[in-house]
């Protein structure tokens, strides 16, 4: 968590071994592209907000990213 402009943003980091999956949970709206786009299905929804799961097994090809139409996730890789 961190503060912003008064109040606290939340973002959660996933993290494994070099890889890093931050998701703000302030700009996820839940819309599952993430989940959709991830060809290796590092991520579910779980009560309208993205988590990645099992991130030794993320490629790093950045489709999290790139499909997010909220821009709330962050990849170290990307």
């Amino acid at each position: 968590m961190c503060c912003k402009g008064g109040y606290f943003a939340m973002k959660k980091e996933f993290k494994e071994g070099n890889i890093t999956i931050t998701v703000d949970y302030d700009k996820c709206k839940g819309a599952g592209e993430c989940v959709t786009a991830c060809p290796v299905q590092i991520f579910e929804l779980v009560n309208g907000k993205a988590i990645a799961k099992n991130i030794g097994e993320c490629i790093e090809c950045c489709a999290c990213v790139n499909a997010c139409p909220y821009t709330a996730i962050e990849h170290s890789s990307c």
